[in-house]
């Protein structure tokens, strides 16, 4: 990405870029709800909606980018500009369940200054897809969280927050929405699909989202995140080292009954509990295959 001057470099922090929105390989027309501070970009966008008739803290984020840029420079020294250099490039998603009670209420939660929490876009139950930040910003949505030797998660990801209390189904709609999301991400930034994860995996002692009702087979199956084969389920050799083989795949096995717990909350569902049976190292066998 080449920019040729600082006002260039300004105004790709400051505004939503036209070209890193959600661009959908579907047909199907979205509504899209965009939050005050950005802009979303969809192929398939049919409206947009303004949340409050005034916008809270709009110059927080553009005084905090003018700031950094001045600190930045050293006036007492020769300027000038070279034109190779990036930002940061996501290579994760992390998704999330607001625990919330609507829409509106986690806009809100992402745009008073005490809550000190953000994520790139949030979903609501019937299919609006609200975008909070420029998916190349640093948002503020994994916290203290481990996904293999990775312990700043915020840098390297987009995070998604769901509307839904952790307690209930997540809706066909809000799915679709989710998966439209993705399929840009995944295409425009080249996310592996073992890198499509939850909450819970990179911070297991501490959350539990998107909870046991979200569809990770679902989403599994159209390329995002891994899944097992059960045609393929073989018990485990007697020299297989499962917690080896949770950290390969990514978990934080420092506590390890959380780590279990994170990983069957996930593939097993059923069964929550912290040991792992005959079955579950089979599955777990299968997916460290894939790593």
């Amino acid at each position: 990405m080449l920019f040729k001057n600082k006002i260039a470099f300004l105004t790709i922090f400051c505004f939503a870029v036209a070209v890193i929105g959600c661009k959908s390989k579907s047909s199907m027309a979205k509504k899209v709800l965009v939050a005050p501070i950005v802009s979303v970009k969809l192929d398939t966008v049919i409206k947009t909606v303004v949340v409050h008739d005034t916008i809270p803290k709009l110059s927080l984020g553009e005084h905090k980018v003018w700031t950094l840029e001045k600190a930045g420079l050293h006036n007492d020294v020769r300027q000038e500009t070279a034109i190779h250099y990036d930002i940061r490039k996501p290579n994760y998603v992390i998704i999330h369940h607001t625990a919330q009670n609507s829409l509106n209420q986690t806009i809100r939660t992402f745009q008073v200054e005490h809550t000190k929490v953000s994520a790139h876009y949030v979903i609501s139950r019937d299919g609006v897809i609200v975008q909070m930040l420029n998916d190349y910003v640093r948002g503020w949505h994994a916290g203290l969280s481990k996904w293999g030797s990775i312990t700043d998660m915020n840098s390297i990801s987009i995070g998604i927050e769901l509307d839904n209390n952790g307690k209930e189904a997540f809706p066909d709609a809000q799915i679709e929405a989710l998966i439209q999301v993705l399929d840009t991400l995944k295409s425009n930034y080249g996310i592996p699909s073992s890198n499509f994860i939850g909450h819970a995996d990179i911070a297991p002692a501490r959350k539990n989202d998107p909870s046991v009702y979200f569809p990770w087979k679902r989403l599994a199956d159209r390329g995002f995140g891994l899944w097992y084969n059960p045609s393929e389920l073989v018990s485990a050799p007697d020299n297989f080292n499962p917690i080896d083989a949770l950290k390969i795949i990514g978990y934080d096995t420092r506590n390890l009954k959380a780590a279990i717990v994170a990983f069957k909350r996930k593939f097993i569902v059923n069964d929550v509990s912290p040991e792992l049976s005959v079955y579950d190292k089979s599955v777990l066998y299968n997916l460290y295959q894939k790593y």
